[in-house]
């Protein structure tokens, strides 16, 4: 299983209340699908530096990072491609985490 991390756009029209549910739907299908999500960071509504339509201006940007076999990203991306309330969607490759700082051992 490799460790990818995936940038959400979500398309709330101007309601907040529904990230919360879209989040859990997002995370229910990659675990559906054999992956398992390490983090959630919610972030916040953001405006668009060139809006494509006067109704999409903005959007609730969500960061997971998750990990999963490769050939589930194209189920993931097709399956995301067909939600209304997920705008936008990219998948790279995360980086290994580092170790704590504290957690080396300092020298003499």
């Amino acid at each position: 299983m490799r460790r990818y991390e995936g940038l959400f756009i979500l398309n709330t029209a101007g309601q907040d209340e529904g990230v919360k549910e879209a989040i859990d739907k997002i995370v229910a299908d990659i675990g559906g699908l054999g992956g398992v999500v390490e983090t959630v960071q919610k972030m916040d509504r953001r405006t668009f530096a060139r809006a494509r339509t006067k109704k999409h201006t903005a959007g609730f940007y969500v960061n997971i990072i998750f990990r999963c076999k490769p050939e589930v990203l194209d189920q993931l991306r097709n399956r995301f491609a067909l939600r209304e309330e997920i705008f936008r969607v990219m998948f790279t490759n995360a980086p290994a985490p580092r170790p704590a700082a504290d957690a080396v051992p300092a020298q003499a």
